[in-house]
């Protein structure tokens, strides 16, 4: 922690007073109580808080090794169940007395009876040269919410001082180019993406190919980061170019959500979306084939997609789960009906997405399932399968029927919009103040 490091060494002021202070916090923290040394004819100086704080980074600094103590180091903290803070604190080595003192500190802000198992804090601790001795408590810091937090540090006579930090929070539209390097949703999360950014670009960019390593892409998304950089919000995908599409996002008045269109102002969110995978091959396509396992010549009513054991498989469409049981050779099986007379079908799959049930309504991009290898199955694989009024067709060759496209009004503002994340792109970013959210529990 930084902020109790004694190695950090601030500008010197006053050299005869930090000498001063430093000799008596030196005998303080080694429990040797002496008179303080008193310059000849030296006038008493009122210290600003500035001058302060020099004078107590410098004592804390001359304290380090010439008690008999070490350079103090950072001691991460978490309460555990069952713990109460005072315990979790002397797990750190700090003495009973020590603790009392840092909690009688700490109650002028909050109650320490409130923190519960998970609360995770930072300790700076100072310890002994000799074996026996009690650590000594030089910092701590206790994040309160998002953007606040709680310190107690070592002054320089030796008292601790509580002092209440809240971060400055910014509005950020990060700007992220980049290349498919592994998993897409990997790659995504390279550049800083959010797991929710990372659903969004697999389920815009769904494609009967998939997604390949070495496939480009770039993207605009918001986020809400301290002006440190943590990131205490994730936002929404505003805009992803990739596989030769390019999309902004944009919500219509009166629509309960926002879409996403292309520069046109057309919806490209279709009915039916092809790719039950973020990440596909095909391994047997619709057709005649010979069965791996009978080897007995037989149309094949699906298409058989290349994937790992547990790889998420997302519903291709808005709809209804008419069933998710187990179905002889398909094993674990999951169908689906949508609108315009379409179903789709997955099987072999290892479990179902938790809840799920017939009777379920589902959003296109929802995991519904896992990729797995039950029932007649050679290996892991999704056996995905299409019906268009009652009848099994070949998936990559259904039709989707694109939504509404935007009236008038609506496109006049989209043009407006679509100017603003361009302008942003041509930026590479942009920051702005944002208003502090609401400080959560400790």
């Amino acid at each position: 922690m930084s902020q109790f490091d004694p190695r950090t060494r601030p500008a010197r002021f006053a050299p005869q007073l930090l000498t001063a202070a430093a000799a008596m916090t030196v005998a303080l923290l080694a429990g040797r109580v002496q008179p303080p040394v008193k310059a000849e004819a030296q006038a008493a100086v009122a210290l600003s808080p500035a001058q302060a704080r020099i004078l107590e980074a410098e004592a804390l600094a001359s304290a380090g090794a010439p008690a008999g103590l070490t350079i103090p180091e950072s001691v991460p903290v978490e309460i555990r169940k069952g713990e109460t803070f005072e315990q979790a604190v002397q797990r750190t080595g700090i003495g009973a007395g020590e603790t009392r003192t840092l909690v009688d500190a700490l109650g002028r802000a909050l109650d320490v009876r409130d923190l519960r198992p998970g609360q995770r804090f930072e300790t700076a601790i100072s310890r002994h040269r000799t074996p026996r001795g009690d650590r000594h408590l030089i910092g701590l810091t206790l994040r309160t919410g998002p953007v606040s937090q709680l310190t107690v540090s070592r002054t320089f006579d030796g008292a601790l001082r509580l002092r209440s930090l809240d971060e400055t929070v910014m509005q950020e539209t990060r700007v992220a180019k980049g290349e498919v390097e592994g998993s897409l949703a990997s790659s995504l999360r390279a550049t800083g993406a959010s797991a929710q950014v990372s659903r969004a670009v697999a389920e815009l960019i769904g494609t009967p190919g998939g997604v390949k390593a070495g496939d480009r892409f770039a993207l605009a998304f918001d986020r809400t980061v301290t002006d440190g950089g943590r990131t205490i919000d994730a936002g929404e995908l505003l805009y992803v170019a990739m596989k030769g599409r390019a999309l902004y996002r944009f919500k219509p008045v009166g629509a309960r959500e926002a879409g996403y269109f292309d520069a046109a102002g057309v919806n490209v969110r279709t009915d039916v979306m092809r790719a039950p995978l973020d990440r596909m091959r095909v391994s047997s396509a619709f057709g005649p084939r010979r069965h791996p396992i009978s080897g007995i010549g037989k149309r094949h009513e699906g298409a058989d997609l290349a994937a790992g054991m547990g790889t998420p498989v997302r519903a291709p469409a808005d709809g209804v789960v008419v069933e998710a049981r187990r179905w002889g050779g398909y094993g674990n099986w999951v169908r689906i009906r949508h609108p315009s007379g379409l179903e789709s079908g997955y099987a072999h799959l290892s479990r179902f997405a938790p809840g799920l049930r017939a009777g379920q309504r589902v959003s296109q991009g929802e995991v519904v399932a896992y990729v797995g290898s039950t029932g007649a199955s050679t290996g892991p694989h999704l056996h995905y399968e299409v019906w268009k009024r009652g009848q099994r067709v070949d998936p990559a060759g259904v039709t989707s029927n694109r939504r509404p496209g935007l009236a008038a009004s609506d496109l006049a503002a989209f043009r407006v919009e679509k100017a603003r994340i361009d302008r942003i792109l041509a930026a590479g970013g942009e920051r702005r103040p944002a208003a502090t959210p609401g400080r959560a529990a400790a």
